[in-house]
Parts: structure tokens; C-alpha cells; sequence
């Protein structure tokens, strides 16, 4: 799971927001509180920037954060507004009580953690003065460590150097992010990693000396353990695995931070593992829990040493056992995992009734939760929410697949959890059933199909969710996808105009959360990409939404993107392709302004996507100085090609794979490019991009080929290996390589799983679909197609009087086109429109068989070609 998603379900229940966003959130009193005589209030995000009227600050220097507790937050905060507004001292607050606490919640990105309070010193004098007097005016006020920062003194005054304008650059992995300017001044990422940091050109002021040395006192010698490896950090404490050095024992280190970590009702790490402690203790006779070893304080943080347990969680093991990940799993296959499945459940079950005699709730049951020996013997760990049943309250903590409703507690909690887990071990999908319950009766009708289980041991388990009997199915069968093609696209066309915000400014429809970092216009998570697939699918223009898309893309934020994908290059292209020729003109004039020479090779956000781009866009207008631009942009990206060290692993700090982020993009500008201008060597450039993806991915034992992550391997098209199969098929066209064709029939068996976690287009069923139409010529693959345009239903939920799909994590729906709706609507016209439609520069040859809509005929039969 990836634990940013969390942040940004708090202020809405069915859409990923931000609470800067959001209204009707309570604010602290400052907030509302009139801007002093000479001063100016700005918004930005979860801030409010105060600065005097007139002034002028560094664009980069020591600044100081001041954390605080909910407790004491309003407190703290009053005495700084007093404080910086006295001294003209430029600052900023988060504005409410419901921000302080996510952004000191246990996943919380632990880089911003504590931060409450942001003050600009104008230089390094009045930074020692302001850091003294501060100290000494919030002595005795609580409140979190912030990594990235040193503390001043011992209460909650920190310090680190930063940016104070809004800068940006690329990262080394070629993502846009917060700048500042090196000796020479040429600009560098402002690192905002989790641990205390000055730049190679930056002295540490005299000053701080004293307190950087307090905060290197700590030492694990003060305690007889060794780490030996991480299993995990949260913005609560790491967990460790660790060794006990009087013992020579293996044990697991958890670690609390004080005042960070926050669960919803508040409640800290600290205050958590202390009552873990006394639950273990108090379940120590049970052989499924893990024993207490220890406790002990490091500095000021908080551990707990528990018995070792050798064994995997039980995701983990799902993965490795699940039998719809594979496409020719048997049927002896499948009920060898209900048999293995049942003895799990079976056996999770006797432990939750064990506690529950002994007078506690679980309260956070879920797949992670349950570690699997390796003789398949089950144990529960993470008890920081367990409580008594006496009095008990719904858990601060929980995961939003397995949560128990806001009427359930006591031990209705964890039999609530159990019952999801009952379906999730046969489709792990529950985290739908808390954007629509009456979703789980439909969960259990696909696992009823698919896996040798009683319908009625479903049915249990689908009352226990509903509290009750289900509900019959809600009118028009919102959850198939694979009917009339008209009314599908009716259906989805509604859900997304049904969630169309135009009052907003930051967004118009709702998509992934990077749509709050990379802004809301672009194609991939933003506007132009639901107007984009609206559009060539059928289902309408709409003026109004388009007009809204103009106007900001025409007048873009600070640090708004470029590329094709995450910028405004894409927006230009959906605009020409919408009929708006002079707004595609007028927001590709601001493109050209940009710098472009740090960019990277991808189509996502780099020279790839924009050569592209202008290549369409010159094709189409004529416009000798587009060509021009195209043609520059393509021998700069020839001359990268050569650069590609690194291992044969894709992500992280390494190469990425994969048409969005990997040299794929590059391969299909250069196939483009050939069949534009006929030169040959384009070709050569094309196989060497591909072959330097190609080396990123690997064969699994079922033949398939994926990328390979290090650690997980990818199908999708985004990023996995379905997306490089797209080109490396065009490429074929051209040429005939062995090996490249030895790398098409990996890809088409990596498209052939009958379970997909995610519907979207870039890492989901949804690009499976769309690579699965451009091979429509072979039978086989036909009737693979029509099988994954079934399985849709599994993901789809009704919206808005129509038919939504959620997005990344599935926590919320999504509207936009790389994670949600739109790319699923893309995905189905590239399958049934009268009129050929593929994603952007990927269209595949005039002519191409395609398959007839719902009932114009046998799907697996001859095609009249036309289509």
C-alpha cells in the first residue's frame, strides 16, 4: 500500500482531496483573525502565508519551524502571530486542527512531519536572535521532533536551510520538485529528507554548533540491541528487526516517537505502544501473539522488543499462492487454494474468539496484520489499537478494506474485519466496499464464480458487512461494462460530468492525488485528459468544462509541468484535437517559453512526449517552426540515448522502464519520426531504446515478461511491460528482430491475468484492454479481450446516476484519465467505437481489424476489416 493515499481520504468520503482544498474545515482562531495594518494574507495549500507589505526576503536561507501538539496548538501559535508580526518577520501556519493532525498522522510524509509554523529570517543574525527568544518565549510547549531539521534547545523550535521562494528543478529521476541555487547558482533539489541536512556550500552558523552536537549524542550503545535491518518506517517510529547482544535472540525493535504518529482520536505512538505492551502481556498464554522481550527509552523515543516470528504476511503469501494472478491455473489449482484459504481463515478465526475471551477487541484486522509460518500456522501482530471490549470505541487506526463501519464496536469490530477478509482472501477488492457496501454481494458473486465455495459461506460473510440481509443489485446493473456500448458510455459519461467541480480552481474533475502536485489540467490526472477521452470516445464536448481548461492552462500556476502527459504540452494537444486551434496555439506559446534541456527522455513528462507533440502538432498546422522544434528535440534525444548505466532493475534511484517514465517513449518518437521522414538510422535509434527497456525486464516461470522493480514485476502499461509491448509491435511492423518478437509473446502472456488489483489505464485492467485491441487480428486474443472488458465489473460502482471506477489504492473513485473513469472509457472505445481510437501517437495502422460493438456479431469470428 502506498501510505500517501491516506493523507488525502480525510476530507472527502468517495474523492482523493486535500484539506486545503476542502471546505468547511474548522480553522484556528488565527486564521479568521484580521490581517494586521501593513500586512498581506496568502492561501497556499494547507498555508497561510503572512508577510508585510513591502518586504523582501532571500530567495533561499535558514528558516525556522515550530511544531506543535494538538493540545497546545492554538496556544503556540498565537504567541509566534504576535511575536513575527511585531518584528515584521515574514510566516506561515497550517490553518486548522484537522491539518495539524494528518500531517502528524502515523503515515504522514515523515520529511514534513511536525512542521506547524514556518518563519523567514532576513538573515543569520536576526535567525540566532529569533531562535533565542522564541526558545525561551514556547519554553515548556510539547511538540514533535521534525526529522529534517535541527531542534533548537530542547522545546519545539527547529531550523533548517530551504528554499523561501517557489523554485523548481528536475530531480536525478526526473521529477519536478522544490529548488534551490548552489554556489554557482545553478538550481538543485531542495533535499527535504527525513533526517537533518546542510548543503555541501552552506556553513553551519557558530550558533547551532551546540545543538547539532546534543542531537549526535544519542547513541544505540546506550542499549543492548543491534538493528540489522528495517522492516518498515512510519511517521510514528521504524520497526526493526533487531538482536537482543546479551542473548544473541532475535527480536523485533518497535519504535514511538513522542507526539507523532497520530491517530485519529489523537492519540500518539508513544501512548499506542505502551498499551500494545499491555495487551501483549495481558495475551501472553496465546501461542498466535507475539511474546514481550523488552521495553527500554532512547533518547526520547519509546521501544518495545517482542518475540521474532519467523513467516511472511499473509499479502505476501497471497500473492505467491493466489491462482487468478496466473491464466492457466486449473481447476484442481483453484480448489487447492480454497482448501489452503479456508485453514487460514479457520485459524484467524479461533485467535479473534481467544481474545475476545479474554475481554479485548483486535481492532485491526487485515491482510498485513496476519503472519503465515512456514508451515502455514498463523499469528496476529500490530496490536496498537487492541482494547478492552468494556467501553470500547471504533479504532483510531485502520485499514479502509477492512474497517468496520462507524455502528460497530466491540467485537462486531473485528467480526466485521473477519468477514472481509473471507472475501479478500478469494478476491482482495474489499477496500470497494466502503465507497458503495452494497458492492460486497457482488464480490462474493464473482468468487462464487471463480473458486469451489458454498454461495451460503459467502452469504455469511456478505450479511456481516451489511448488517443485515443485501440489498437487491441497484437498478440498470451499474457494475457491467461490457453491454450496449451506447449505454456504457452513457453510464460512465454521466458519472464523470456528475463529478465535475468547474467552481474550483485547482481541479475540475477528481482524479489521482497527483493531481495536487502536478496540477489539475493535464492529461494524465487532469482535465484535458476526461475532455480528451470524452471526446474521442463519443461521449461528448462540453463547452463550458473545456472554456474552464482554457482559462487556466492559458494563465498557469507557478511550477505548473510542460510535458505530454503531466503538463501543458498535453493540454495543447487535447485542446487541437477538441477543434480549439488557437487555445492549443496559445498554451503551446507558453510551453515554448519554458525551459526544456533538463527535461528527461520519457513520454510522460520529458523530450520524448513534447517531440512528439510538436511533430502532431506541426503535422496538423503546418507550422514550419513546430518542425523545426520537433527536429531539434529529436536529435537531442538521439544524443541520449548512449546514457544508460545503472542495474537491469527499473524505479526508485535507478532507469525507469516503460512507455511512460522509460526509454519506450523515446522508441516510439523515433518510430514516428521514421515513418514521418523515412530515415533509417531512426529505426536503429527505436531498437536501441527498446533493447534498453527490454534489458530492465524479466521472464516469469509462466513465461510471461515484466518489468522487474527489484522487488515486484509489472504487466501495466505505464510502467510495465504491456506498454513497451505496444511498441515494440509497431517497431515489428517495420522490421522483423527475433528477439523482439521473442519479447512480444512475454508481453502478450503477462496480459492474460484474470485478476488485475487496479482498473486505470497506466497500472491497471484498463491498459491491459487497450494493448489487448491493437491484436485483434489473432482469435485468441479476441476472445481474451471480451474477457477482460467482463472483469471490469469487478472494480465498477455506481456514481452520479452512472458507472465510476476507483482509482490508485482503490481507496476513492477517480475521474481522471491514467488512474479512474475516463481511462477505463478510453480503454472500452479503443474496443467498441465506430471510429478508431488509441491513446495519444499510438494508433495503430489504418486497417487494422477491430472487434464488432455488442451485437453486431460473433466476437470471435472474421472482422469486415473496415473498422
Amino acid at each position: 500500500m502506498d501510505e500517501r493515499y491516506d493523507t488525502y481520504c480525510a476530507a472527502d468520503r468517495l474523492f482523493y482531496d486535500s484539506l486545503g482544498s476542502a471546505v468547511a474545515q474548522p480553522t484556528f482562531a488565527a486564521a479568521d483573525r484580521p490581517v494586521p495594518p501593513g500586512w498581506r494574507r496568502e492561501s497556499l495549500d494547507d498555508w497561510l502565508i503572512h508577510a508585510p507589505d513591502g518586504g523582501s526576503l532571500p530567495q533561499q536561507g535558514w528558516k525556522i519551524h515550530v511544531s506543535a501538539t494538538l493540545t497546545n496548538a492554538e496556544r503556540v501559535l498565537d504567541a509566534v502571530w504576535a511575536y513575527c508580526v511585531a518584528r515584521g518577520l515574514s510566516f506561515k501556519f497550517l490553518r486548522g486542527p484537522r491539518t495539524l493532525l494528518l500531517r502528524n498522522s502515523k503515515y504522514a510524509s515523515r520529511s514534513g512531519s511536525g512542521k506547524f509554523v514556518t518563519i523567514y529570517p532576513r538573515d543569520e543574525a536576526e535567525l540566532e536572535l529569533t531562535c533565542k527568544e522564541l526558545d525561551a518565549l514556547l519554553a515548556g510547549e510539547a511538540g514533535p521532533y521534525i526529522l529534517s531539521d535541527l531542534r533548537y534547545g530542547a522545546g519545539p523550535v527547529h531550523v533548517r536551510y530551504g528554499g523561501f521562494a517557489r523554485r523548481y528543478c528536475l530531480s536525478p529521476d526526473g521529477q519536478v520538485v522544490p529548488a534551490i541555487a548552489d554556489a554557482d547558482g545553478t538550481l538543485v533539489p531542495d533535499r527535504r529528507d527525513p533526517v537533518f541536512h546542510v548543503p555541501d556550500w552552506v556553513t553551519l552558523p557558530d550558533f547551532l554548533a551546540p545543538h547539532l552536537a546534543a542531537r549526535s549524542a544519542n547513541s544505540t550503545d546506550e542499549v543492548p540491541y543491534r538493528i540489522e535491518k528495517v522492516i518498515h518506517f512510519s511517521n510514528g517510529g521504524g520497526l526493526y528487526v533487531g538482536r537482543d547482544l546479551r542473548t544473541d535472540a532475535e527480536v523485533v525493535l518497535k519504535e514511538a516517537r513522542p507526539h507523532a504518529g497520530l491517530d485519529a482520536d489523537g492519540t500518539d505512538a508513544v501512548a499506542r505502544l505502551e498499551r500494545e505492551a499491555a495487551t501483549l502481556r495481558r495475551l501472553a498464554d496465546l501461542p498466535q501473539v507475539p511474546a514481550v522481550h523488552d521495553e527500554f527509552t532512547l533518547g526520547e523515543h519509546r521501544f518495545l522488543a517482542l518475540e521474532f516470528i519467523e513467516g511472511r504476511p499473509l499479502n505476501k503469501v497471497l500473492v505467491d499462492r493466489y491462482p487468478l494472478i496466473d491464466a492457466d491455473a486449473t481447476d484442481a489449482d483453484r480448489a487447492e487454494y480454497a482448501r489452503w484459504a479456508r485453514g487460514i481463515l479457520d485459524q484467524v478465526e479461533a485467535v479473534l474468539t481467544a481474545i475476545h475471551e479474554r475481554g479485548l477487541v483486535y481492532g485491526d484486522l487485515h491482510l498485513f496484520n496476519i503472519m503465515v509460518r512456514p508451515d502455514d500456522r498463523v499469528a496476529l501482530v500490530d496490536f496498537e489499537v487492541a482494547a478492552p471490549i468494556e467501553g470500547h470505541r471504533r479504532p483510531g487506526l485502520r485499514n479502509q478494506g477492512f474497517a468496520a463501519p462507524g455502528d460497530r464496536t466491540g467485537p462486531a469490530v473485528d467480526r466485521y474485519a473477519l468477514a472481509c477478509l473471507r472475501l479478500a482472501l478469494f478476491l482482495p477488492l474489499t477496500q470497494l466496499v466502503r465507497l458503495g457496501p452494497d458492492k460486497a454481494a457482488h464480490l462474493a458473486e464473482v468468487v462464487a464464480e471463480n473458486f469451489p465455495v458454498a454461495r451460503e459461506w459467502l452469504d455469511e460473510a456478505v450479511a456481516e458487512i451489511v448488517g443485515g440481509e443485501p440489498r437487491p443489485a441497484p437498478d440498470g446493473d451499474p457494475y457491467r461494462v461490457d453491454g450496449d456500448w451506447p449505454a456504457v458510455r452513457r453510464r460512465l459519461r454521466d458519472a464523470i460530468r456528475a463529478s465535475a467541480t468547474p467552481e474550483r480552481a485547482d481541479r475540475l474533475f477528481p482524479g489521482d492525488i497527483a493531481q495536487f502536485h502536478t496540477g489539475g489540467l493535464n492529461l494524465a490526472h487532469g482535465a484535458a485528459g476526461v475532455l480528451h477521452a470524452l471526446a474521442v470516445s463519443g461521449a461528448g464536448r462540453f463547452p463550458e468544462h473545456e472554456d474552464w481548461l482554457v482559462r487556466h492552462a492559458t494563465a498557469p500556476a507557478s511550477g505548473t509541468r510542460i510535458g505530454f502527459y503531466d503538463g501543458l504540452h498535453g493540454v495543447a494537444y487535447a485542446l487541437e484535437h477538441l477543434g480549439r486551434r488557437q487555445d492549443a496555439l496559445d498554451v503551446l506559446d507558453v510551453c515554448l517559453r519554458q525551459p526544456w534541456a533538463e527535461l528527461d527522455l520519457s513520454l510522460g513528462g520529458g523530450l520524448a512526449g513534447i517531440a512528439l507533440n510538436l511533430t502532431e502538432l506541426a503535422t496538423r498546422t503546418g507550422e514550419p517552426g513546430l518542425h523545426d522544434a520537433a527536429r531539434e528535440l529529436t536529435a537531442v534525444v538521439v544524443e541520449r540515448l548512449a546514457d544508460d548505466a545503472g542495474p537491469d532493475v527499473s524505479g526508485g534511484r535507478h532507469p525507469y522502464a516503460g512507455l511512460l517514465r522509460g526509454r519506450t517513449g523515446a522508441a516510439l518518437l523515433m518510430l514516428r519520426r521514421y515513418e514521418l521522414t523515412g530515415e533509417a538510422a531512426l529505426l536503429e535509434h527505436a531498437a536501441t531504446a527498446l533493447r534498453q527497456d527490454l534489458r530492465r525486464c524479466v521472464v516469469r516461470p509462466g513465461g510471461a515478461l515484466e518489468v522487474n522493480e527489484g522487488w515486484r514485476t509489472m504487466p501495466y502499461l505505464g510502467q510495465g511491460s504491456v506498454g513497451i509491448g505496444l511498441v515494440l509491435d509497431q517497431y515489428l511492423r517495420h522490421r522483423a528482430d527475433e528477439r523482439f518478437a521473442e519479447a512480444s509473446a512475454g508481453v502478450r502472456r503477462a496480459a492474460r491475468s484474470p485478476f488485475y488489483a487496479q482498473t486505470g489505464l497506466f497500472a491497471g485492467r484498463a491498459g491491459i484492454i487497450a494493448y489487448l485491441a491493437t491484436l485483434t487480428d489473432e482469435p485468441e486474443q479476441r476472445r481474451e479481450l471480451e474477457r477482460q472488458v467482463r472483469r471490469l465489473a469487478w472494480h465498477a460502482l455506481p456514481y452520479g446516476g452512472g458507472t465510476a471506477f476507483p482509482g490508485e489504492q482503490l481507496l476513492r473513485l477517480s475521474m481522471d484519465l491514467g488512474t479512474g473513469t475516463a481511462g477505463v472509457l478510453l480503454a472500452l472505445a479503443a474496443v467498441r467505437h465506430d471510429e478508431p481510437v488509441a491513446l495519444p501517437f499510438l494508433a495503430p495502422p489504418a486497417g487494422a481489424p477491430r472487434l464488432p460493438r455488442s451485437g453486431e456479431g460473433d466476437p470471435t469470428g472474421p472482422t469486415d476489416g473496415g473498422r
